[in-house]
């Protein structure tokens, strides 16, 4: 059986995971208490159901704390048991409940959506700290269900290699591990011809491709992931994201992520454009 536990922050677009995987064909159900995540699981195995998807979050109140040892329990019986946690930046969160005039799970008197945030971050740390985060921040709906199911369709027990491009004028992901900046390189942005392109388009690689300074930039990255990729396996990781940035994340922060993608194709890899229009 296949468990996929959705988690994270009030806002960040868990009810829109969990329907995409549901569309998807798993047996969902949001807001189950932790402390029912192994009767249930039992109940669904004997129903048959291979994949199942649950949204587990501080809804829950003080059941939460019994995630951590359900989790080890469930993995041990030989359920594939991942979590996806997602979040996003306080103002961006701020905002999507002033949009949507919704109460935040954790309002009270005399509490602010950013202290009712805050709060939240605290409560779900232990939790952050077992499963994949991911950033909504800057993503549609679209983009979000993309990589909802890209995620929980690579192969369990491998390391799965994420390579995100993103521009550093619109923030740094919050889910990546390692962050590569790549703004020295030369800028196709700068040529009227090339403004409109992005990494993705022939003239932009053929530009990048004659810059020495990009390939040394690239092999100099590759080096160290070559190097330091046994250390991530061995500390059993079943993601790595792999963030490379450049000022707006259309040109060559694409290219580079696009070339890593391949150099490495060996892995287990997905790729990600933060920024790109058609990405969305």
């Amino acid at each position: 059986m296949q468990l996929i536990l959705i988690s994270g922050l009030s806002g960040s677009g868990k009810s829109v995971a969990l329907k995409a995987l549901e569309d998807a064909g798993y047996a969902s159900v949001d807001n189950l208490p932790a402390t029912l995540l192994a009767s249930l699981i039992a109940l669904y195995r004997e129903q048959g159901h291979e994949r199942v998807a649950i949204s587990v979050d501080t809804r829950g109140g003080p059941t939460l704390a019994a995630l951590p040892g359900a989790m080890a329990a469930l993995a041990a019986e030989g359920v594939d048991v991942r979590l996806l946690y997602l979040e996003a930046k306080s103002d961006t969160l701020v905002r999507r409940f002033s949009e949507t005039r919704r109460r935040h799970p954790l309002s009270g008197p005399g509490l602010t959506v950013e202290e009712c945030i805050r709060q939240e971050e605290a409560m779900l740390a232990e939790v952050k700290a077992l499963g994949y985060p991911i950033d909504t921040s800057e993503l549609s709906a679209n983009r979000l269900r993309t990589w909802i199911k890209a995620l929980v369709g690579a192969e369990a027990g491998r390391l799965t290699l994420v390579f995100e491009s993103f521009g550093f004028k619109h923030g740094v992901p919050l889910d990546a591990d390692l962050v590569f900046d790549v703004r020295c390189l030369p800028n196709p942005f700068y040529d009227p011809r090339l403004r409109p392109l992005t990494g993705l388009d022939q003239p932009i690689v053929d530009f990048l491709l004659q810059e020495s300074s990009v390939a040394e930039m690239v092999n100099d990255i590759r080096r160290f992931l070559d190097k330091w990729l046994p250390a991530y396996r061995q500390e059993n990781r079943s993601y790595l994201t792999v963030a490379v940035g450049c000022t707006g994340g259309q040109h060559r922060s694409v290219f580079v992520v696009e070339t890593l993608a391949r150099a490495f194709a060996d892995e287990q890899v997905l790729v990600r454009h933060r920024e790109l229009p058609e990405a969305r």
